[in-house]
């Protein structure tokens, strides 16, 4: 019986873990878009600095 017990738990400690990675993925792509609009708009308005500029 704890041999199904332990196989049980070990499958739930399995799927926690994958959720917590595809969680953990997820955010991290929120973050890296979040970090290229910034860097996309830094570069915009440099360009616009350096047209003023001429």
């Amino acid at each position: 019986m704890s041999y199904i017990n332990e196989s049980l738990a070990r499958v739930d400690h399995t799927r926690r873990l994958s959720e917590a990675e595809q969680l953990r993925r997820g955010h991290q792509l929120v973050v890296a878009r979040r970090k290229s609009r910034r860097a996309e708009r830094a570069a915009l308005q440099a360009r616009l600095v350096l047209a003023r500029s001429l």
